[in-house]
C-alpha cells in the first residue's frame, strides 16, 4: 500500500555510523529498519530472511566488499533496491556502484534530509545519486573512458593491482604474471600483498574466490604445464 513504511536493511561494519543511520530512519516518518549487518555475508542472510524494500549498503567492508554483496543480492532479490553508501567521491566508485544495478549513491557525510530523500525517490522507482556527484555522473557518461577502467570492479585497487589480481583469478603463478605484463617478480609479490590488504583479504585462494566472483580470471587460462 502507498502509506507502508518504506522497509530498510542497514549494512555497514563500523558499528557506530550503522547505529546512527538506524537511529535517523526510526525517528523518521515512512522508514522502518528491519535488519542491520555489519558485512557481506551477515547482509545476505538478513536480507533473505526479511525481503526489504531498499539496503543501504556500505561500499567498503572486510571481507565480501558492498559491490561483491550486491551483486549477489541483485542476482537473488532482483526486487530488492540498493542505496550504496561511501566515504569516496571517485569516479571508478561511482562506476562500480552502478555496474552492480545499484538504484541510488550515496556519500557517507550527506545530511539526513538527502539520505530521507534519496530512499524515498528510490522506494519510488527512481534512480539517484546523492547531491555533489549528479554532475560527476553527467560528466563521467561525456567523457570517454580508457578501456578496462569503466564499470571496473574493485574500485579500490589500481589499474596495475586489477590486472594482476585477474591474473592471479586466472591460475597464474607471480612468474607468469610478471612476464605477461613485463615487470618484476617482486613488483608482482608487493602487489599481491597490496590487494590481500585492500580487500581484507586472508590469502591468495581468497583473492581467487574473491576475484571470480566478481567475474574477473574468466576470460584467460594458465598456461598448460607438461609433466
Amino acid at each position: 500500500m502507498a502509506d507502508d513504511p518504506i522497509r530498510v536493511v542497514v549494512v555497514d561494519d563500523h558499528q557506530l555510523f550503522r547505529e546512527g543511520l538506524v537511529a535517523l530512519l526510526a525517528s523518521a516518518d515512512g522508514t522502518e529498519v528491519v535488519g542491520t549487518a555489519g558485512s557481506g555475508d551477515e547482509a545476505l542472510e538478513v536480507v533473505a530472511a526479511t525481503i526489504p524494500d531498499i539496503v543501504l549498503m556500505d561500499i567498503a567492508m572486510p571481507g565480501m566488499s558492498g559491490i561483491e554483496t550486491t551483486q549477489r543480492l541483485r542476482d537473488r532479490h532482483p526486487d530488492v533496491h540498493v542505496v550504496m553508501l561511501t566515504m569516496l567521491e571517485d569516479d571508478d566508485s561511482l562506476f562500480a556502484a552502478l555496474r552492480t544495478g545499484a538504484h541510488g549513491y550515496l556519500l557517507k557525510g550527506a545530511d539526513s534530509a538527502d539520505v530521507l530523500r534519496i530512499l524515498r525517490s528510490v522506494a519510488a522507482g527512481e534512480a539517484v545519486v546523492g547531491p555533489g556527484m549528479a554532475h560527476r555522473l553527467t560528466a563521467l557518461f561525456q567523457t570517454p573512458r580508457s578501456p578496462g577502467v569503466s564499470l571496473a570492479p574493485f574500485p579500490q585497487l589500481t589499474d596495475r593491482e586489477r590486472q594482476v589480481l585477474e591474473l592471479i583469478a586466472a591460475g597464474h603463478d607471480n612468474r607468469t604474471i610478471a612476464g605477461q605484463l613485463h615487470i618484476s617478480v617482486k613488483t608482482v609479490a608487493n602487489n599481491v600483498s597490496t590487494i590481500l590488504v585492500k580487500l581484507h583479504l586472508r590469502d591468495r585462494a581468497h583473492a581467487v574466490a574473491a576475484a571470480r566472483d566478481a567475474g574477473l580470471g574468466t576470460g584467460s587460462r594458465p598456461p598448460h604445464r607438461q609433466s
